[in-house]
């Protein structure tokens, strides 16, 4: 069969690298894939890509949502393209991922959709797909959701709109959009996300829960020389990994929560801006973001323990490399994150710095 991935992201990040390593796991038992990405792609020299648009297209994009708030609704002729690279390839299924992030336009998409008598599947990785604006409503405590979008407090966060805000409008839309579309069946990594769906106006679809899984022959116990160089010999090293850091990923936490412990511990965050790496305290290492597997593997696997301090998630694949390294996780409890977690792993209430810091200062 030929499947046609459509994602944001290509072998890279969360959700990219899920992407490729279903499509590798469908390709070995001899079935044809594609992915179309919109954003960026890494490590897929062995899985047939197509890039969506292009980088001026996906500013051009973003710059209307700053001011409009139409994420998901600009990218008009780059979809068309698309459209027509799908006809052409013709796939037996389609199966979506993120189609935010400014590179579709999702009515002209889902009008594909609507019509292609196609078998398609559509993963959720956040919440994007059933409200006005958001991907999460957690750190808002938004339920706005459930019966209409309006006024949204998350309008200046991610897809951020600096001017307009479009949450009503875009919500009436996208519900029609997204609903009554034959033959979709949608998946969540989570029982968290799951409960969700079925709140929403997305209740009339079948839900499968299907936790994401990652490569464990990248992601296992690396030998490394990160802990030497570094210098953290005798130190216990506390590591923390996002693609984006802020305050819904628990970065102030981090802070306050190393001026509840002593000199014998090292923090490392991964994926730091250079900006916030400048302003950490003493006591942190700062890692840019690193593409490499393998590098993030020998990372995690000198690790004493992995700190997940967010605010706001669905199943994170973090924790799940994490764990594949041989590393005790610390988390909050948020979204699906219990879900991930195993025997010997610590599960403490969002914001509970006390309780973290006792468990490490025992």
């Amino acid at each position: 069969m030929k499947y046609l991935f459509i994602n944001s992201l290509a072998g890279t990040g969360s959700t990219g690298r899920i992407v490729a390593d279903k499509c590798r796991e469908l390709m070995a038992q001899g079935h044809e894939c594609l992915i179309a990405y919109g954003r960026e792609e890494k490590n897929c020299q062995d899985i047939p890509t197509m890039r969506i648009g292009s980088v001026w297209d996906v500013r051009a994009h973003a710059l209307t949502s700053r001011i409009l708030d139409t994420s998901g609704f600009g990218s008009r002729a780059v979809t068309r393209r698309l459209l027509g690279r799908i006809r052409e390839y013709d796939p037996d299924v389609i199966w979506m991922h993120n189609i935010h992030g400014y590179y579709l336009h999702v009515g002209l998409l889902f009008d594909y959709l609507r019509t292609c008598g196609k078998p398609i599947y559509w993963t959720l990785h956040d919440c994007w797909s059933f409200t006005g604006h958001c991907a999460y409503f957690d750190y808002a405590g938004c339920d706005r959701w459930k019966t209409g979008c309006h006024h949204c407090p998350e309008k200046k966060v991610y897809p951020a709109s600096i001017l307009l805000d479009g949450s009503r409008r875009n919500y009436t839309r996208k519900k029609a959009l997204f609903s009554g579309v034959p033959n979709l069946t949608l998946i969540t990594p989570s029982q968290w996300l799951a409960d969700l769906v079925k709140e929403s106006y997305l209740r009339e679809y079948p839900v499968q829960v299907v936790h994401n899984t990652i490569n464990t022959e990248v992601f296992r116990p690396t030998a490394g020389d990160f802990r030497e160089k570094w210098e953290l010999d005798g130190k216990i090293m506390l590591l923390g990994v996002a693609s984006v850091w802020d305050g819904r990923k628990g970065l102030p936490d981090y802070i306050a929560l190393s001026k509840m412990l002593d000199d014998r511990f090292r923090f490392v965050l991964v994926g730091l801006k250079p900006e916030q790496a400048a302003e950490l305290p003493e006591g942190f290492i700062a890692i840019p973001r690193t593409n490499s597997p393998k590098e993030l593997a020998e990372i995690y696997s000198a690790a004493d323990y992995f700190l997940n301090l967010t605010y706001e998630d669905n199943y994170p694949t973090v924790n799940l490399e994490a764990a594949a390294c041989g590393t005790t996780i610390i988390s909050y409890d948020t979204g699906g994150s219990r879900e991930t977690l195993g025997e010997g792993d610590i599960l403490v209430s969002k914001g509970d710095l006390d309780a973290v810091a006792a468990f490490l200062n025992k």
